[in-house]
């Protein structure tokens, strides 16, 4: 009988438990026959291979209390948190920025988004041969993989650099397709493959508009445009920014900056690519991502970590709507009436991981905005700006300040502007996961540790994360670490 395999990823057999989940029971070791195929030769079974992708975002290991540590903890924007003896097992290494080659956070992230893309090959392996469903979706959900798995490479080469490109399902056995699993390329080469993904992508995806209301949280041609915009932005390639930014079209920025991040706000108009959390058991949330950014101590809820730093809380003007969105202050109120007592450990908290009706639960209710329009605006400034043409950046700034309750920058030099862009998106994304790696891209990042309790960032360094040591001894010469690791 004709076998359609879906394998095992290689690092799998040091690193993964299974892919298995809510969505798609399929045991990964084994291959599915063609009449089981058939089980899921129908549009119904088609969808579920690309939602089992989705669910992978609302993992711990992939977007929960390690990546809160890399993404966020690491910056200046942001503290361990908890009590001083917690640790968080690793968080307070992070925050120092004395991590290693085993941290358990760097190695998990690594992990996780393996496994997330051996989801996409699995779907982008099986979709052609499901020939009963209707081709037309079998396309856009094709599309769909390929954003997700451009998405999980963009992660993977801001935190690591180069890294292995598995782009087609491994068949068991094969030397050649272990040794694509274990070699490192250059994050040129992972750049260029992120952007093929989602060239892919925009040619097979519809506009957000095209999409059904019990279908909002699946990917668009905007959120390719946008995604593509943004590692434009990473390679310094402004024209492309400003080019992709200008076809993201059909969105708009909410008209109240605080909802975006309570249920109300889910997929509003600013709203691009939205991680969707509907909440605790039967329904499915993002595990203990509320949880562990929750005010800890007597009146608290929480394990407490993550929490704003004072560098960012002054990094607000005065009459800045986002300071009070953002952050939680000891002995304030919340929107749902919830008293913050002074009783609980920490100044400040993460205002947007707050959720108020699973607030005791381990999943949560609250949504990640990975990509809404205020960022598209702010890239198209950066691009803009670095073009030379800085009378066009401005008015694209001072929409965002404008929302925020602020007048228009004094900025005019393009000097100026450049350092008004950098503050704004700091203050208009802070815990959005971003802070860390602009602050590296940018170059601001030795001047911001040093300023935020003398944190020692060592230049050619502290830029990347070390490739988790698991997976090096698995490649042995066929990858290497990182610099100074």
């Amino acid at each position: 009988m004709k076998k359609i395999y879906i394998a095992t990823f290689v690092l799998s057999t040091l690193f993964f438990t299974g892919c298995a989940d809510d969505y798609l029971d399929v045991d990964q070791t084994e291959s599915i026959s063609t009449d089981d195929v058939e089980l899921f030769n129908n549009d119904a079974g088609a969808t579920q291979f690309v939602t089992s992708i989705y669910n992978k975002f609302l993992n711990w290991d992939m977007t929960s209390f390690g990546w809160i540590g890399l993404s966020s903890i690491t910056s200046d924007d942001a503290d361990k948190g908890s009590s001083p003896g917690d640790t968080g097992t690793d968080k307070d290494v992070l925050d120092n920025l004395t991590y290693n080659a085993s941290n358990p956070s760097v190695e998990g992230i690594f992990n996780a988004n393996y496994d997330g893309i051996n989801r996409c090959n699995q779907a982008l392996n099986i979709l052609p041969k499901l020939d009963k469903a209707d081709a037309n979706l079998r396309a856009r959900l094709a599309g769909e993989a390929k954003f997700l798995r451009a998405f999980m490479y963009f992660t993977l080469v801001k935190c690591f650099g180069g890294v292995p490109i598995v782009d087609h399902l491994p068949i068991p056995g094969s030397d050649s397709d272990r040794i694509m699993q274990l070699t490192r390329k250059t994050s040129a080469e992972v750049y260029a493959f992120i952007e093929s993904d989602l060239n892919d992508a925009i040619a097979a995806l519809p506009e957000k508009s095209a999409y059904g209301a019990n279908e909002k949280s699946r990917v668009s041609k905007g959120a390719a445009y946008a995604l593509l915009a943004k590692v434009s932005l990473y390679q310094k390639n402004w024209q492309k920014v400003v080019d992709n930014c200008n076809k993201v079209t059909g969105y708009s920025l909410a008209n109240d900056y605080a909802t975006m991040f309570r249920p109300a706000g889910k997929f509003d108009s600013e709203s691009i690519f939205e991680i969707y959390a509907q909440g605790a058991v039967p329904a499915k949330g993002i595990e203990g991502y509320s949880n562990t950014q929750g005010a800890r101590g007597a009146g608290g809820w929480g394990w407490g970590f993550n929490t704003p730093s004072q560098s960012l809380v002054n990094a607000y003007e005065p009459g800045d709507v986002r300071k009070t969105a953002t952050i939680i202050f000891r002995g304030t109120t919340l929107y749902d009436g919830r008293v913050i007592p002074t009783t609980v450990e920490n100044e400040t908290y993460n205002y947007k991981a707050y959720s108020s009706a699973y607030t005791d639960a381990w999943e949560t209710d609250v949504d990640i905005k990975y990509l809404r329009y205020a960022e598209v605006l702010l890239m198209k400034a950066e691009a803009l700006n670095e073009l030379g043409q800085t009378s066009e950046a401005i008015p694209l700034l001072n929409q965002i300040r404008n929302r925020a309750n602020l007048g228009a920058t004094p900025a005019v030099s393009q000097a100026d502007v450049r350092t008004a862009i950098w503050k704004e998106r700091r203050v208009e994304m802070a815990f959005e996961h971003d802070r860390f790696f602009d602050l590296v891209r940018t170059g601001q990042a030795k001047a911001a540790f040093t300023a935020d309790n003398n944190k020692v960032f060592v230049v050619g360094k502290h830029e990347l994360f070390p490739i988790p040591a698991a997976f090096l001894k698995q490649a042995g010469t066929l990858s290497s670490q990182n610099p100074l690791y």
